[in-house]
């Protein structure tokens, strides 16, 4: 919407343009479209960019947390596994 239709706005104009042309959404704020300008200006694109951040886990980890899957078999596994980051930090 910056450069939407007949010129250029303004975040704040923005703001106050996107609510009154969808007021049925959430409304946004400045430093959401702030946010959002800065990744199209750098991506050339506003669509989710998926996480590539991988957990790296070695094999005392993954055999600590196979154990105790087993000891707690009604605990899910991300918390176990939570549990045991806290405790090791």
């Amino acid at each position: 919407m910056i450069g939407y239709g007949d010129r250029a706005r303004t975040q704040c104009e923005v703001v106050r343009l996107f609510r009154e042309t969808h007021p049925d959404l959430p409304p946004l704020n400045q430093g959401t479209i702030s946010k959002i300008e800065a990744q199209y200006r750098e991506m050339g694109h506003v669509r989710k960019v998926p996480s590539k951040r991988q957990a790296v886990v070695d094999d005392d980890t993954k055999l600590n947390l196979l154990l105790a899957l087993e000891e707690n078999a009604i605990t899910p596994a991300r918390q176990l596994a939570r549990d045991m980051r806290f405790k090791n930090e």
